[in-house]
């Protein structure tokens, strides 16, 4: 493949704006192999050595699946990373597109979006920003991320987005997630859904276990899959934490409540629409 250097503008499809971008990643990388490959865009701006599942979705976005994903991740795993990589891959490289960030508290919404600054600032991109603050960022070819704690009234006025990425899935509430969805309806974007388990409850938790609902591509990456995550680690947590915690936060399991008197395999075969109700209910 000819390098940048040997590109004309024509080349790169007479597109100005691709042009200045190629100038501006000019032997860094190769844009227009990162335009096709968001795997290899992700390398050269700082992802070594990525796991397979991290190469996975990383392609999925290309991949021309119409399925939507969803990633039950043990903790410190990779999962925030690797979707800002996919963030930023997208934005730059599919014009207009609005990409949401979407986390339980600001707190963790400031720390997704900590990760997308530091992939534009390995990629020298923060001076093509139109817009530049704690929370969004619009760049100069009209795409936007932005990351926004997760409370129904913040997400309100939102709509086309091309990417939703809900982090922390299983701690955000349920109302929240039926407010996003729609954003999505005449956009044709896609959901990312990422998180450790919390409980049996929620829409993260029945969305993975919905196993004959193929609305979702389902990833499972556990701690001790991680290269990253020492085992000598894992075994004293597992003693520190007990099996319990241990089972949640790193090996992706859903636990019952600690309060719960009854589990939920029982709660939910108590349920039927054969018996008739006691009172009639007027509507």
């Amino acid at each position: 493949m000819k390098s940048l250097n040997q590109l004309s503008i024509q080349q790169i499809q007479g597109n100005l704006r691709d042009a200045l971008y190629a100038a501006k990643f000019a032997g860094v990388y190769q844009f227009e192999r990162s335009r096709r490959d968001p795997l290899y865009f992700a390398s050269i701006a700082g992802l070594q050595h990525p796991d397979d599942w991290q190469k996975e979705v990383l392609q999925w976005v290309i991949s021309g699946q119409k399925q939507d994903l969803i990633l039950n991740c043990g903790r410190q795993t990779g999962k925030s990373t690797t979707a800002a990589y996919l963030a930023v891959w997208m934005a730059i490289f599919i014009p207009k597109s609005l990409i949401l960030l979407v986390s339980p508290s600001l707190r963790q919404s400031s720390e997704l979006f900590r990760k997308v600054r530091d992939i534009l600032e390995v990629i020298r991109i923060p001076l093509e920003l139109d817009e530049d603050n704690m929370l969004s960022c619009k760049f100069s070819n009209k795409s936007r991320i932005v990351s926004l704690p997760g409370t129904e009234r913040t997400v309100r006025g939102y709509s086309g987005a091309k990417l939703i990425i809900e982090d922390e899935a299983a701690r955000v509430a349920d109302e929240y997630y039926m407010t996003i969805r729609p954003m999505l309806a005449v956009s044709g974007g896609k959901l990312i859904m990422m998180s450790t388990p919390f409980g049996k409850r929620g829409h993260f938790y029945n969305d993975w276990n919905e196993k004959d609902d193929n609305t979702f591509h389902r990833i499972q990456i556990t701690a001790d899959q991680c290269p990253r995550i020492p085992k000598e680690f894992l075994e004293r947590e597992r003693k520190k934490v007990g099996e319990w915690w241990f089972n949640q936060e790193y090996m992706c399991i859903f636990n019952e409540a600690i309060d719960s008197v009854f589990n939920y395999e029982t709660i939910m075969a108590a349920i039927t629409s054969d018996v008739k109700p006691l009172f009639k209910v007027e509507m």
